[in-house]
């Protein structure tokens, strides 16, 4: 069983957490203050962190710094509690190395949500298992390219001998249609490899891949990476595993081309990308982007969301969309 450490000054607010996630079969280990917190993650090793950012002595992000450099810690998964997450504040957490920022009060099964998929995602961590440690290794030690929001990086009939492992900022792979609009394939955050379905072939790009934000990569050699494979099968099947994602996401996304109304694919894009939100339930997308992944128009886009803003089920400031109701989106895309 999964055991989720919190580290939170207000009695009441701890209780409550820990409530919701014993309910939830989590094991629960409460910290009510900073130095409490750090001794009982050194000595229990939980599967994830939850802190308060405003703490008394140390604060949330002096107690991430001192976790993340202790070998033993430095890989559970960390957790922000905030009650108003800021972009600065969000920004200042990411530098620091937090994986995700909750907003108090939470909404609805927020908390939950956010704890299963930190879990999920470290369960299937590059440097997780028999041989992906061997991976990471690799990886460490390769060049890292720094790009700027909307430049590319590579083409369509490309070749390239890179596999890419994104660190921060946001990537979109496309293709341009017959009449010059925007087709998004695919949408990358950070943690995501890019180029995985070229990789055992001599082929070129099949589409192009842009930045969306300013972005870090790193370059590893597709032929250190087929080295890597045929010494340690294990490898393979988490490749395989990411591959089969990749697959099930695009035959979905063209289903709903075929078959599904504009506002339905719309829904299943804003859920889909809820599902990696940092923080959780505030998607930072633009409308052109949100038009190129439903394919649908921009101006049908900013009809829809203003409908959904005026059912609750959104909030808008520019390109950030905060899900308000995320169980009515759901309901809508069923």
């Amino acid at each position: 069983m999964n055991n989720i450490l919190i580290i939170e000054n207000d009695l009441d607010l701890l209780g409550k957490y820990s409530d919701v996630l014993k309910n939830s079969g989590y094991e629960v280990t409460a910290a009510f203050n900073s130095e409490i917190g750090i001794n009982l993650a050194l000595s229990t090793l939980p599967s994830l962190i939850l802190c308060n950012t405003v703490l008394s002595n140390i604060d949330g992000f002096g107690v991430l710094s001192i976790l993340s450099k202790n070998p033993s810690t430095t890989k559970i998964p960390f957790v922000f509690l905030n009650a108003l997450s800021t972009p600065d504040i969000v920004k200042k957490g990411i530098a620091c190395g937090a994986d995700d920022f909750v907003t108090k009060p939470f909404q609805g099964d927020q908390l939950v949500r956010s704890v299963e998929g930190r879990i999920n995602k470290n369960n299937n961590h590059p440097h997780n298992g028999t041989g992906l440690e061997k991976l990471f290794d690799l990886i460490s030690q390769c060049k890292i390219r720094h790009i700027k929001k909307k430049q590319t990086l590579y083409y369509e009939s490309d070749h390239s001998q890179w596999l890419y492992l994104l660190i921060e900022g946001c990537i979109k792979t496309l293709k341009l249609t017959d009449d010059g609009r925007q087709m998004i394939t695919g949408l990358y955050k950070a943690n995501s490899f890019i180029g995985l379905d070229t990789l055992l072939l001599d082929d070129p790009w099949l589409e192009s891949a842009e930045a969306t934000k300013d972005s870090s990569l790193y370059l590893i050699s597709k032929s250190a990476i087929i080295d890597l494979l045929n010494e340690h099968v294990g490898l393979n099947q988490h490749f395989i595993k990411i591959l089969s994602a990749n697959l099930r996401e695009k035959k979905d996304q063209l289903v709903e081309l075929a078959y599904e109304s504009v506002r339905k694919r719309l829904t299943q894009v804003l859920v889909r990308l809820n599902k990696n939100a940092v923080p959780i339930d505030q998607i930072d997308i633009c409308r052109d982007e949100l038009a190129g992944l439903a394919g649908i128009a921009t101006e049908t886009v900013s009809r829809i969301l203003t409908d959904f803003r005026e059912r609750g089920l959104i909030e808008r400031n520019g390109s950030q969309i905060h899900i308000m109701d995320l169980g009515g989106l759901i309901k809508m895309k069923s």
